[in-house]
């Protein structure tokens, strides 16, 4: 066991059975309280008073306000009491204080990065485990025997020998960049969207692109500091071109058409479009897929290819509008002009549909049973959907015509018997 950490454990257990724990404990305990009410007051004050743009660096500040100031009251604590008694109780706090500290902002990076959900929530607790992992086999004593074992356990790539501690090592480099990269073109990303006299279109495909050319120069430089040499990844960029020229070409074609369908602006967030027999509203352009909401609440993904070779009918394409047409039928004895009237006036009172275009009311043609009228409406706000729409306009269409003696026809049939009818044969 290390010297410094045996030390440590040997004055804590002395210190237990007298009053120099007490007098430590207390002063935790009173750094607990300080730091709390000074965490709570600075944070309502700085929340309220800063500018929306520094909200983000002191979220992350919030949540390390609580440990970092604690550890200062503690180490204030430490500096008068050791005049006096060992303070090793205060020490061992002040290391579980800074793990806490630095659990808290990764965390917090963490969850800036990454969307909610399952795999959040594992990182989270993989980080967290981690972290109180190394601090109890540095207290344990065993984390230096254990970095000798990593080191001993030896193996080679091509030429090159390496150990397996400098493997790890060089895996959490490269994780670490990659998060740092995330990290930069996420900050990036939530400015570039705010950007209103940009085109959503242009602002999605420069974000993704953002994050992938800093994504591949975090793996760069996270496989320098590894030492391993670059030009190794020639021989991988050459295997991948062959997979996508066999196996990998719909998942490539699919990337590419996810960039021309960002660039030609043929379709936005929020346009109602038609594919195939899926009707909905377009929530997220992705660079693989294309996420349409429909009107029932499920969600449809579509493949970027589906919507380059196949026609696609964009309902909002220059207008932000749609239009939603009604079958009428009224007999042949009603007011016809009357009925063409009632429906006009219903179809322009209500609340979602535009003045212009004005709704129409057309004789559609003479059916068998009654004449066909067609109201064509146009509402701003397709994505809501026209059922409901639809629903309130007949019920208010019905209750017009019942009022005015406007009468709905339904089928019937007249038959005719032509000549005599035949005698009926004696019982």
């Amino acid at each position: 066991m290390n010297q410094d950490i045996q030390h440590i454990w040997q004055e804590i257990l002395v210190d237990m059975s007298t009053a120099a724990a007490l007098w430590q404990l207390a002063i935790i305990a009173a750094a607990c309280v300080l730091a709390w009410t000074i965490n709570g007051a600075l944070r309502a004050y700085v929340m309220r008073s800063a500018p929306e743009n520094w909200k983000l660096a002191i979220g992350g500040i919030n949540r390390v306000l609580f440990p970092l100031s604690t550890l200062i009251f503690v180490q204030l604590g430490k500096l008068v009491l050791e005049y006096w008694q060992h303070t090793s109780i205060l020490l061992l706090s002040s290391k579980l204080l800074l793990a806490m500290a630095a659990i808290r902002l990764v965390v917090y990076a963490v969850r800036y990065i990454l969307a909610p959900g399952g795999l959040l929530k594992s990182l989270e607790n993989t980080i967290a485990s981690f972290i109180w992992l190394l601090l109890a086999l540095h207290l344990g004593g065993l984390l230096p025997e254990l970095l000798t074992t990593l080191e001993n356990i030896k193996f080679k790539i091509g030429l090159n020998q390496f150990n397996l501690l400098q493997a790890l090592q060089g895996l959490f480099t490269i994780i670490t960049a990659m998060l740092i990269a995330l990290w930069i073109s996420r900050v990036i990303e939530n400015k570039l969207m705010r950007a209103q006299h940009v085109n959503m279109n242009v602002r999605v495909v420069l974000a993704k692109l953002l994050r992938i050319i800093l994504l591949a120069v975090a793996i760069l430089v996270g496989l320098s500091a590894v030492g391993l040499d670059i030009t190794l990844l020639s021989v991988f960029g050459g295997a991948l071109g062959v997979g996508l020229g066999f196996g990998l070409q719909r998942i490539a074609s699919n990337y590419v058409s996810g960039f021309i369908l960002l660039l030609d602006k043929s379709m936005q967030i929020g346009d109602v479009i038609t594919v195939d027999t899926h009707y909905g509203v377009v929530r997220e352009l992705r660079t693989r897929y294309l996420l349409l909401r429909k009107l029932d609440g499920t969600e449809v993904i579509i493949p970027n290819e589906t919507l380059i070779i196949n026609p696609v009918v964009n309902h909002s394409f220059s207008e932000h509008k749609a239009r939603v047409q009604l079958s009428i039928q009224v007999s042949y004895d009603s007011a016809l002009e009357l009925a063409m009237q009632l429906i006009s006036e219903i179809a322009k009172r209500h609340s979602r549909t535009l003045e212009d275009p004005v709704p129409a009311v057309l004789v559609k043609g003479f059916g068998e049973s009654g004449i066909d009228l067609m109201l064509t409406v146009w509402i701003p706000d397709p994505e809501e959907g026209s059922a409901a729409l639809q629903s309130e306009i007949y019920l208010e269409i019905w209750r017009a015509f019942q009022a005015h003696n406007i009468v709905i026809p339904y089928p019937q049939r007249e038959i005719r018997i032509i000549g005599n009818l035949p005698t009926p044969l004696p019982a």
